[in-house]
């Protein structure tokens, strides 16, 4: 018998830790959470489950237990929350690699149907979760267990090497900070206070540690923790594409069409480390599957979608129509799960397929937080990428300009000075888990502080006013004299548009081509995108808000691809290519577009040493004179998506 639940309340019974049996042998430790009655007694009857599978912890109260078992069970789920094979109270100590985890999609198979054969359930199966909540999902999804019905991933890589840990050939140093996480908490070093203090105090000190590069073996605080060790190194050191990163578990993108035809949302935000990813994972399964994808964007970072939500993310406020939370999102999961695993028309069927938030458009006043007010709205789209968005050349020019105008014949390069020992800092990124530890007082016993209330991104996630500030990690022996404004550094190249004489939206991935060369036979170079307000003294930035949207990087021996390195003849000029992931802004009349070039943003990414030694493994470092150019015959340029007014 199917229990309808709709008019329903059910209380909630918890079973802890059943340990579940994965093909292998290894039991899976799971809290099944169950529909009661009154008096506390399972209701009998079959429901659909929602399943959430975590390297965390299966217990959080926020993350799990609120926003998923209190709110799906009442309303006649059941769910179950599990710890991955290696991790809390679950069997395969030894088995974890970070998300390098070959046995994951088996796993959720076999989860998935020992969940389809319980008396209590009415054999559909959907499941949620975000980051590596979100990879599970899609390496159950590899195997198409029968039960599967329906998914709900959010804020998931699907490539490792391509953004998650790699990026344009350079590290995407938050990773780095992501392995104390889960190294603080690993089976391995339970009964092990030696080890886990050693992985806190290296936590704690994450601004200093990010500097002792090159990571060597047994060197890091990583290193109490053998396989994050080993994993550490691979992230670290394979710049090419290899086995390692081809790995099912690390790229599943490469495998989108085993992936099983049922009804799926994927949902992510503009300053999500991912936000490429999910995207064109919803273009990919959209025009494999059968069955209804949503794409989901909004201007929020790894996390602001969920929990309590916000209306802000970093310095920027975007407007009450970007404060989800969850008890937006649930609403909106409940609509997509009632409708696929119970049968409910709740409309969402009708829905349009592609749901993004086009930011900008406010006022640019300062609010009371100190946030400037960049403000946005919804809207809905039948298609991603967006057909009608016109690919359109930008091109800089010599002495910082950049418009649809190509250069003339002739033109002097920009050049400038890259010294490894004073990279260009990062003011804010696109990053997550990048979590420094805020050292506890002596009286004060670990043991009654959540792990996570002691964490504060090293490099904050979200958009800020690109000026350095006391918390930016910088060089120590920088000069105090240095400015403050990241576009007043010599090694950081302006390049911009006149003030907008109308509005213009970019909609969709971005494409930075450049011509360049270097006195150095490797080197990076990086690019990012800005909307600059106009200077406003009474609101309290002269120089003009300078708003960063999206960043990426390019190692230059990796400049024909990640299958070999090639190194540079100094002097030489090549083209090189820096692929941004897609946002959509309104930059408002008046506002100005910049692309800044430069060859660092530490600790965004890892320092190229410039001397052409093996990546990771490098002795010395040397200053490199790198130049980018922009003349008849060498167009460097950024094609930008514009979308035209439909209004």
């Amino acid at each position: 018998m199917v229990v309808s639940s709709q008019g329903m309340n059910f209380g909630i019974i918890v079973s802890k830790n059943v340990m579940i049996p994965m093909r292998d042998g290894v039991r899976l430790a799971t809290d099944i959470y169950r529909p009661a009655d009154a008096e506390g007694n399972p209701v009998a009857g079959e429901f659909p489950v929602i399943l959430g599978r975590t390297s965390y912890d299966k217990s959080n109260p926020v993350i799990w237990i609120d926003a998923v078992a209190k709110a799906f069970v009442p309303r006649g789920y059941v769910v179950l929350l599990q710890d991955l094979r290696g991790r809390g109270d679950s069997e395969g100590t030894g088995d974890y690699f970070h998300t390098a985890n070959q046995k994951e999609g088996l796993d959720g198979y076999d989860t998935i149907e020992w969940a389809a054969a319980q008396a209590w359930c009415s054999g559909k199966v959907g499941m949620v979760g975000a980051s590596h909540g979100g990879i599970v999902q899609n390496m159950a999804s590899l195997y198409r267990p029968p039960h599967l019905a329906a998914l709900w991933v959010d804020v998931a890589p699907t490539n490792a090497f391509r953004w998650e840990v790699r990026q344009g050939g350079a590290m995407a140093l938050h990773m780095y900070g992501a392995l104390y996480l889960h190294g603080f908490d690993s089976q391995e070093i339970k009964d092990d206070p030696v080890a886990i203090e050693r992985i806190e105090r290296g936590a704690e000190r994450l601004r200093d540690e990010v500097w002792k590069q090159p990571f060597k073996e047994g060197e890091t605080p990583i290193a109490v923790v053998p396989n994050l060790q080993k994993v550490l190194m691979h992230y670290y050191r394979d710049g090419s594409y290899t086995d390692f990163w081809k790995q099912e578990s690390l790229n599943h993108a490469q495998h989108y069409d085993r992936m099983d035809d049922i009804p799926a949302v994927y949902s992510s935000g503009w300053y999500d480390p991912f936000a490429a990813e999910t995207s064109e994972q919803f273009a990919h399964m959209t025009a494999k599957n059968s069955t209804p994808q949503r794409l989901i964007m909004g201007p929020w970072n790894h996390v602001s979608m969920r929990g309590k939500g916000a209306s802000f993310v970093g310095d920027v406020e975007f407007g009450e129509a970007a404060d989800w939370g969850d008890k937006v999102l649930n609403q909106e999961r409940f609509r997509w799960f009632d409708r696929w695993l119970k049968g409910i028309d709740t409309g969402v069927e009708d829905d349009d397929p592609v749901r993004i938030f086009v930011m900008g458009g406010g006022s640019g006043r300062i609010d009371g937080a100190g946030r400037i007010h960049h403000g946005g709205g919804w809207r809905v789209e039948q298609e991603w990428p967006l057909r009608r968005a016109s690919e359109t050349a930008y091109y800089l020019s010599a002495g910082g300009g950049l418009s649809t105008a190509a250069p003339g014949s002739s033109a002097p390069p920009t050049t400038w000075v890259h010294d490894p020992e004073n990279p260009v800092p990062s003011i804010s990124g696109n990053v997550t888990g990048f979590y420094e530890w805020i050292v506890l007082p002596d009286d004060l016993d670990p043991a009654y502080v959540p792990q996570r209330a002691r964490m504060r991104s090293l490099i904050p996630d979200g958009p800020l006013h690109q000026k350095e500030r006391d918390s930016t990690i910088v060089a120590s022996g920088r000069d105090p004299e240095t400015p403050a404004l990241l576009a007043d550094r010599a090694d950081v190249n302006v390049f911009q548009t006149e003030p907008l004489d109308s509005d213009v939206e970019v909609t969709g991935s971005i494409m930075v081509n450049l011509w360049i060369s270097s006195d150095a036979v490797d080197t990076d170079f990086t690019a990012k995108l800005l909307d600059v307000y106009p200077p406003n003294p009474d609101e309290g930035y002269p120089e003009g808000f300078h708003l960063p949207l999206e960043d990426s990087i390019r190692r230059a021996r990796f400049r024909d691809g990640f299958d070999e390195e090639v190194l540079m003849t100094p002097g030489e000029i090549y083209e090189l290519q820096i692929e941004l992931p897609p946002v959509s802004n309104l930059f408002k009349k008046n506002h100005r577009i910049r692309i800044d070039i430069s060859s660092s943003n530490f600790p965004r990414f890892d320092v190229n040493p410039n001397t052409g030694e093996s990546i990771g493994r490098h002795t010395r470092s040397q200053v490199a004179n790198n130049s980018v150019y922009a003349d008849g015959g060498h167009r460097s340029n950024v094609v930008l998506p514009i979308v035209q007014n439909t209004d």
